[in-house]
C-alpha cells in the first residue's frame, strides 16, 4: 500500500510539461487519452508551490471557452493546430470549455488565441 501512496504523490508534484510527457506516452504507447486526468494531476501541481507559480508566468494553456458563430472553421483549426482527427478535434470543440494546448510559451498561446479567434471561437489563456 506504501508504494501505492508514493507513486500517487509523484503524480501529485509532475509539473506540466511532465504531465504532457506522460500523457503523450499513454496515448502513444498504451493507446489511452488521459485527458481528464492530466488536468485533474497538473491542477494541483501548478498551485502547490513558489515554483509552480513562476513556472504558470512562463507556459500558459489555449483554451476554447467557446466555439463561436462558425463552429466548422473552428474545428477545422483545432485539428490543423493540434494535429489530430477531425473526430477528436470535433470532441474538443463540443466539450468546450476545454484546454487545446497545454503548457505552450507565451508568444506562441497568444499566436493560438489570435487565429483561434479569427475563426470565430472565444479563446482564454490560464
Amino acid at each position: 500500500m506504501a508504494d501505492l501512496k508514493e507513486f500517487a504523490e509523484q503524480l501529485v508534484n509532475l509539473t506540466v510539461k511532465e504531465v504532457n510527457e506522460l500523457a503523450d506516452i499513454l496515448k502513444d504507447e498504451y493507446g489511452i487519452e488521459p485527458a481528464a486526468a492530466a488536468v485533474a494531476v497538473a491542477g494541483p501541481a501548478a498551485g502547490g508551490g513558489d515554483e509552480g507559480g513562476a513556472e504558470e508566468k512562463s507556459e500558459f494553456d489555449v483554451v476554447l471557452t467557446s466555439a463561436g458563430g462558425s463552429k466548422l472553421a473552428v474545428v477545422k483549426l483545432v485539428k490543423e493546430l493540434t494535429g489530430l482527427g477531425l473526430k477528436d478535434a470535433k470532441e474538443i470543440v463540443d466539450s468546450a470549455p476545454k484546454a487545446i494546448k497545454e503548457g505552450v510559451a507565451k508568444d506562441e498561446a497568444e499566436a493560438l488565441k489570435k487565429q483561434l479567434e479569427e475563426a470565430g471561437a472565444e479563446v482564454e489563456l490560464k
